[in-house]
């Protein structure tokens, strides 16, 4: 009877029991799914490891301004995060394989036709605006989605493992990147990216499943099944009632401002301006493509242990303490820059590594407690904001080092934003948890 009970109804015959015993300590189908999704990441992140590797390169073929490239980039990681949350509505109303794939295959266009461009406004529509509107389809939320569906345990943890993704896609790509532009010049570098997204999209297509009930179980941990939720309509329009209604709180405009902060400090910082910043110091290419990577490989352990520390603690102290770290580190680091690297820009790049997006965890978790059901699209606004700081930065950043020639301004502004973060994050409202993300006893 209670062996009836505990498993799932899956057309298995009632007269096997020593089947059914077979079968139970199974691995749980949804770590399965997790792991073409993190795969799936790891494959979409090429993308996001080539525009740093491109700013001397296309100044140097082209003559363009880096303020120009940092437009490109700046309308690329906006379009990132402006996406998100209407994707997340599309995943409810497509399912998570359909916009998965096409969005890789976007991206995978956006990317190859650079390669024919010779004008600044191809370089605008493509990397901006075709890679931008492909990678947001492919930004958290959809990882958000997937931990919602699939666990109800665990999903701190899942969640630090599915954000580690893109940095492991970092890690993988940037020394690969470098060498090819370093060695055959950017346009095999972009067919590179272009070729990484379409691999993924047939284990997207073949693997990847919408919902538990779709394979007739219970999301991980939960104590009864799930039925799967009709298709919703109007994902537009969902998205935008859930931001109006989430506006009207506090805890949203202080958890957009403070992962604003996030994406001005990393993507658009970082990201995008650490390897010219190094070049300018003398430092070749390669060598600062690889600290890059570096920061990939601790920033899967930091953000894993984040989503570990985040089943167990305060989201918002945790928050605060990220924050503050990583603005003390941005202020050490103009005086680390140098020809060589040197341990001091080592320690630099491991702690970094480790607070890169440790706040993804607490910030989803916030998200959750708040907004129950509506979380990953208001997620996904939260994630718009996060880009949005980073198209700023990425453009500013350009900018400034066209205007001062050097970065040095925009270390020390970031710095001072991320000290702003710690604070806000702190007077983040607490609520009870919602419904959704209740753990069985």
């Amino acid at each position: 009877m209670t062996q009836t009970t505990e498993t799932p109804a899956r057309s298995l015959p009632p007269s096997a029991p020593k089947r059914r015993k077979r079968r139970t300590p199974r691995i749980h189908r949804a770590w399965f799914v997790a792991a073409v999704t993190f795969v799936t990441i790891i494959g979409a992140a090429a993308f996001r490891s080539l525009p740093g590797l491109l700013f001397d390169p296309l100044h140097e073929d082209f003559g363009w301004s880096r303020g120009t490239i940092g437009l490109a980039v700046s309308i690329n990681l906006a379009l990132y995060g402006l996406t998100a949350p209407f994707a997340a509505a599309l995943m409810d109303r497509f399912g998570i394989r359909k916009v998965v794939a096409v969005a890789l295959v976007v991206i995978a266009l956006g990317s190859g036709l650079t390669v024919w461009m010779n004008s600044a406004w191809q370089l605008l529509l493509c990397w901006g605006l075709l890679v931008g509107l492909g990678s947001g389809s492919m930004a958290l939320a959809f990882a958000a989605t997937v931990t919602n569906r699939w666990f109800t345990e665990r999903r701190g943890l899942v969640t630090g493992i599915l954000t580690a993704a893109s940095a492991s896609g970092q890690l993988i790509f940037l020394p690969l990147l470098s060498w090819i532009v370093d060695e055959y010049k950017w346009r095999p570098a972009a067919v590179t990216v272009a070729l990484a997204a379409l691999a993924v999209v047939p284990f997207v297509w073949l693997l990847l499943r919408d919902h538990p009930a779709d394979v007739g179980l219970k999301p991980y941990g939960a104590a009864e099944f799930v039925p799967k939720p009709p298709p919703v309509t109007g994902a537009a329009r969902r998205a935008i009632t859930v931001l109006l209604n989430a506006a009207r709180t506090g805890p949203f405009w202080l958890l957009a401002g403070t992962f604003a902060i996030c994406g001005a400090s990393t993507n658009g910082l970082i990201q995008t301006h650490f390897v010219p910043a190094a070049h300018d110091h003398h430092m070749p290419i390669q060598a600062a493509a690889s600290l890059l990577a570096v920061i990939g490989i601790f920033d899967v352990a930091g953000t894993i242990a984040s989503g570990w520390l985040t089943d167990r603690f305060d989201a918002r102290r945790l928050l605060a303490v990220y924050y503050a770290l990583r603005g003390v580190s941005l202020l050490f680091l103009p005086m680390l820059l140098a020809p060589t690297v040197h341990p001091p820009m080592i320690f630099f790049i491991v702690f970094y590594g480790l607070d890169w997006v440790a706040t993804v965890p607490p910030t989803l978790a916030l998200c959750r407690e708040q907004y129950g059901d509506d979380s990953a699209i208001v997620f996904g606004w939260v994630l718009a904001s996060h880009q949005l700081g980073a198209a700023v930065v990425a453009f500013l950043g350009g900018v400034a080092r066209d205007a001062f020639g050097s970065y040095d301004v925009i270390w020390y502004a970031s710095g001072a934003l991320c000290a702003a973060a710690a604070l806000m994050a702190l007077v983040i409202r607490r609520r009870g948890p919602a419904p959704t993300a209740a753990v069985p006893a």
